[in-house]
């Protein structure tokens, strides 16, 4: 059985996003909304991996034999001015995403394995990243003209 594979990979990048979250939102503090949402959102992802834990303990984090290209790296910095915004949002959205297929395994390894606490979890966290996505796809198409257009 895999399932621990994921397990770990998904806990990973649940804290991953968490602090890129923490990184936009400090590197674009004048940003009020980016600010505010970005350190919401990354306590949501907080919560998911102390509520992924109980499972992760059952089932244990990884292998050994865990490829190492199974992970997203965070955001290190952010970027300047209305461009840079758009950009780190889009690395955030692309993180987000990976982590809403990575919820997705798990509900199908979830049903599979008949595990009623591991499909609750997925339940909970996969509407909340599913929300974390919706969010940022907004704020770029509202930062998109600022940026690509306006912005000289």
């Amino acid at each position: 059985m895999n399932v621990n594979i994921y397990l770990g990979m998904l806990h990973r990048a649940e804290t991953t996003l968490a602090e890129s979250f923490r990184q936009v939102a400090d590197g674009h503090a004048s940003e009020p909304d980016v600010y505010a949402l970005c350190h919401t959102l990354a306590k949501q992802c907080d919560e998911h991996s102390d509520r992924l834990q109980p499972v992760v303990e059952r089932y244990g984090k990884a292998s050994d034999g865990e490829p190492e290209r199974l992970h997203a790296e965070g955001l290190s910095t952010t970027r300047q001015g209305p461009l840079g915004l758009l950009r780190d949002l889009q690395d955030l959205y692309l993180l987000g995403s990976f982590v809403d297929v990575t919820w997705t395994m798990l509900k199908q390894a979830g049903s599979a394995l008949h595990d009623e606490e591991l499909l609750d979890v997925v339940a909970h966290c996969d509407h909340e990243t599913s929300v974390q996505l919706r969010w940022l796809q907004t704020r770029m198409k509202q930062a998109a003209p600022q940026a690509l257009v306006a912005a000289r």
